[in-house]
């Protein structure tokens, strides 16, 4: 299956804080493009079957977080976890994760994931369309490398994490080409 060049154009529905709101819930809807996202900067995505869920929970986007200040430090602008997930499901995620330096992106109707190729079938497990674990980084809307999880299918029996994670992406980013890296994975290089 072939990966687009670059992310696709879709208008994420995502809540912001603002204290300007009445209430305890003081946030708002706020629509948000992928060109307000990517345009003009080097951004990490790491994108996961769903919030809450065990190895995205204990490690996939913890380590992300934990290696925020080196993948910045190799110029990146934003890391972002994408999810077919609402906003509110990503809210309470992240709150209970602790993360701060992650960007939590609710791809709530799957239209991106969709658009990237990257949405599965997973009532399997009861999840519906979810999004393929992989991970990518975008400069200016160009997709310049992604690391997608062995085995893309539908209704999978497994839940691969070997190539997605924050390791990987740390290595590419250095130029470093760890032993492994590119051999089980479907790779794209715009």
């Amino acid at each position: 299956m072939p990966f687009p060049q670059n992310v696709p154009d879709v208008t994420f529905k995502t809540r912001v804080r603002d204290e300007s709101v009445p209430g305890s819930n003081p946030f708002r809807w706020q629509d948000l493009t992928s060109a307000e996202i990517f345009k003009g900067r080097k951004v990490v995505v790491l994108a996961l079957p769903g919030a809450f869920t065990p190895t995205c929970s204990s490690n996939h986007l913890p380590r992300y977080e934990e290696l925020h200040a080196e993948l910045v430090a190799q110029g990146v602008d934003q890391i972002v976890c994408l999810s077919v997930n609402d906003a509110f499901v990503m809210f309470q995620w992240s709150k209970h994760l602790g993360t701060k330096n992650i960007f939590m992106l609710p791809d709530g109707n799957g239209e991106f994931t969709r658009k990237m190729g990257m949405l599965v079938e997973k009532s399997n497990l009861g999840f519906g369309l979810r999004s393929w674990r992989y991970s990518m980084l975008v400069n200016d809307c160009n997709i310049e490398k992604m690391f997608v999880e062995p085995g893309f299918s539908d209704n999978a029996d497994g839940d691969p994490f070997e190539v997605s994670d924050a390791d990987t992406m740390l290595a590419y980013m250095k130029g470093v080409q760890s032993a492994g890296v590119s051999s089980p994975c479907r790779e794209f290089q715009g």
